[in-house]
């Protein structure tokens, strides 16, 4: 498997230079304590209504003067109990709850869901090839869509405001896309277990097409706002370093582990859908720093473009749903035309689909990480227990450690760069 090693300078031509390999030690005594410079500590709330936490983070900083002894992360301040909902709905009833974990890829939350339902069903291996590329897009979308907003709110945490001007120029387009395939630009719940809701329509491979063309202008122009702007990269390079042991310890997936260098990622280690018969490159970065992970963004998203590019010219035809009326519901059109696809779509609308006893877990590649879905089921139309492995929060438990060390001002810098997102934190 292809790596790409991106920790690297482009200059306005192109051109790349590397950048050093190595990293400075934060600021800490010879002995490994945090020097106490003034002798005098000071508590203070960073959030949950602070513009930088991007959301409802509260965090609660010790500080030594202007360098932060300790973080202790608070969250829940959302209380939605998504995984208590979801032990009394029917497995599709749920889908609409997914929308709202990760809210800047709720396209890619759809998928990871209805593929461990069908996983747990023993149908994940008969969805139709069309279905499956089709997904895929819907994932490779949503990557794009939130890496766009990530790196645009992380450029404007750091002062580069024409970045965010930029990034959600291109984000339009791809709602725009969005809401002709599935009706909604936001919440879309697109997915359908075994399936998705409906075709794609006349003219959007065409349409998603030229986006494609468009979007790789947009790399390269922020690429040269942000790669050797010297402000961007003095708030960025050699800040927030996390060691490559570190990230493993701490159960960091998506860009965050591999800006650590450790190439994983679970679209190469554990394929799922057509992810196997794709060509992609999983870029990681050297030192592990604010910096490398922009890096490692910037270039999974010229990844995803290329999975796109692949997907719309291998687009083969058929149906976009198993034909199984006991676990998927009928077309529309079926159902008001045959009794017997009315009586599937009424069992299923009020009872569930009846899952087999056992317990599952499925993993997919998200934006932000592994999202995970383990379900216990004891048979029936409702799982029995639900649990959601949300990346953002579990991104999120290295705070304490990473941030000690460092300027109050640099928290800033180190949240953008990390990239998460509370609604799937405190879900």
């Amino acid at each position: 498997m292809a790596t790409v090693h991106n920790l690297e300078f482009r200059d306005p031509q192109g051109r790349l230079a590397a950048a050093p390999a190595t990293a400075p030690e934060p600021p800490v005594a010879p002995g490994g304590e945090l020097r106490d410079m003034q002798g005098e500590k000071m508590v203070l709330n960073m959030g949950p209504s602070h513009p930088a936490t991007h959301g409802v983070l509260r965090i609660v900083l010790e500080l030594d003067g202007e360098i932060i002894t300790r973080a202790e992360p608070d969250v829940g301040y959302l209380h939605r109990g998504d995984e208590k909902i979801a032990e009394n709905m029917t497995y599709t009833q749920f889908i609409p709850y997914t929308d709202r974990l990760d809210y800047l890829a709720p396209l890619a939350n759809n998928v990871a869901y209805a593929l461990a339902v069908e996983k747990l069903h023993g149908i994940d291996k008969d969805l139709p090839p069309r279905c499956q590329y089709i997904r895929v897009i819907c994932c490779e979308l949503a990557r794009i869509s939130a890496h766009l907003l990530g790196l645009g709110a992380f450029a404007m945490d750091v002062g580069a405001l024409t970045v965010f001007l930029h990034t959600f120029t291109e984000r339009e387009k791809i709602y725009n896309l969005i809401e002709s395939l599935t009706g909604a630009r936001f919440t879309t719940t697109y997915t359908r277990i075994g399936g998705v809701a409906r075709d794609l329509p006349p003219g959007w491979v065409e349409q998603c097409r030229q986006f494609l063309h468009e979007v790789v202008v947009n790399f390269d122009e922020s690429e040269k706002l942000l790669t050797r702007n010297r402000i961007f990269v003095d708030r960025t390079r050699n800040l927030g370093i996390i060691s490559r042991a570190d990230a493993i310890d701490y159960g960091l997936t998506g860009p965050n582990l591999r800006g650590s260098g450790v190439d994983f990622d679970m679209r190469k280690a554990h394929p799922y859908l057509v992810y196997d018969q794709l060509q992609f490159d999983v870029p990681v970065g050297s030192v592990g720093d604010c910096y490398d992970r922009y890096l490692v963004r910037m270039e999974e998203m010229r990844q995803s473009a290329r999975i796109l590019h692949q997907c719309l010219d291998q687009l083969p035809g058929g149906p976009v749903r198993i034909p199984n009326g006991k676990t998927v519901l009928p077309p529309k059109e079926k159902v008001l035309t045959s009794m017997e696809e009315l009586i599937h779509q009424f069992i299923l609308v009020t009872q569930g689909e009846n899952a087999p006893p056992g317990e599952i877990y499925f993993g997919a590649e998200n934006p932000k990480g592994e999202l995970g879905f383990y379900i216990n089921s004891k048979g029936g139309g409702t799982p029995h227990r639900l649990k959601i492995r949300a990346p953002s929060f579990v991104n999120l438990s290295i705070l304490p450690h990473l941030l000690p060390g460092h300027m109050m001002s640099d928290t800033v810098s180190i949240l953008g760069s990390l990239d998460f997102v509370m609604g799937e934190c405190d879900r």
